[in-house]
């Protein structure tokens, strides 16, 4: 076989990985071989053999007969330098704010028309309905999305408006007017804004964070139920968050 020949074929087994591990997410963390297939779109042949490979590399895992991400996908995961350098330079403010505020702590980054949640802090009052750490929110109607938005170039924010603002609640702002309007005020307050767009019964205040450049890298946010999260309460604590992680996270860059 020549170089080119492996080439290749190294590059449709990586293909084949990719797509199984694109078949979990948030809603589909385990997955029997039958639903494995039929959400990733291989053949099952090929499926069961290229699944048997990850799982001797420690890519997935398979208590009880099902399929799901590995450990060592985890371990991977936070050598990326939006897990390990921008989580290094929040975690402290993001406890912080968590203990002013006593509601759940997010950290997001964009990731294409998308929001990756980087980190969460949580506490004693568990909100099913939230994201995990590794999900992916909807950037149009979440307060994270939002304040990264506001800061970003047209391209980006042209971008979440052509791949379709879904409508997650009656609230939710699904026009590319509504979102422009907003993502023009939020300078001015330094805070984004979200009311029951994303989930119903649930609020989120998120505040910019920028890099050694002056570009905005990230958001961070508090979210909780409609009556205990409000922007003149909980604004002033995320924006001091939001700014003490930009002046760590701008130090830590430029070591």
């Amino acid at each position: 076989m020549s170089p080119a020949e492996r080439d290749t074929g190294s590059l449709g087994g990586l293909d084949r990985a990719a797509a199984i591990l694109g078949a979990f997410d948030e809603q589909h963390r385990e997955l029997s071989l039958a639903a494995l297939v039929a959400r990733c779109g291989l053949p099952r042949s090929t499926t069961h053999r290229t699944a048997d490979k990850m799982l001797k590399l420690g890519w997935l895992d398979k208590p009880a007969g099902r399929y799901r991400v590995g450990n060592r996908i985890f371990e991977l995961s936070g050598l990326a330098p939006v897990r390990h350098q921008l989580r290094e330079a929040a975690l402290p403010y993001l406890q912080d704010l968590h203990h002013a505020t006593r509601l759940t702590v997010q950290l997001g980054v964009l990731s294409g028309t998308q929001v990756l949640l980087v980190e969460k802090i949580t506490g004693h009052r568990p909100m099913p309905m939230l994201s995990q750490v590794g999900a992916m929110l909807p950037a149009h109607c979440s307060a994270l999305g939002r304040a990264i938005l506001a800061y970003s170039d047209e391209e980006a924010v042209q971008a979440v408006v052509d791949a379709g603002m879904e409508r997650r609640t009656p609230r939710t702002m699904t026009t590319a007017t509504a979102l422009r309007r907003e993502l023009a005020a939020i300078p001015d307050r330094g805070l984004a804004v979200e009311r029951e767009e994303g989930n119903v019964g649930i609020s989120c205040v998120a505040a910019p964070i920028f890099g050694p450049l002056g570009a905005v890298v990230a958001a961070v946010s508090v979210t909780g139920p409609v009556a205990l999260v409000r922007a003149d309460r909980a604004g002033p604590a995320v924006r001091l968050a939001a700014a003490a992680t930009s002046r760590a996270y701008s130090s830590f860059s430029s070591r």
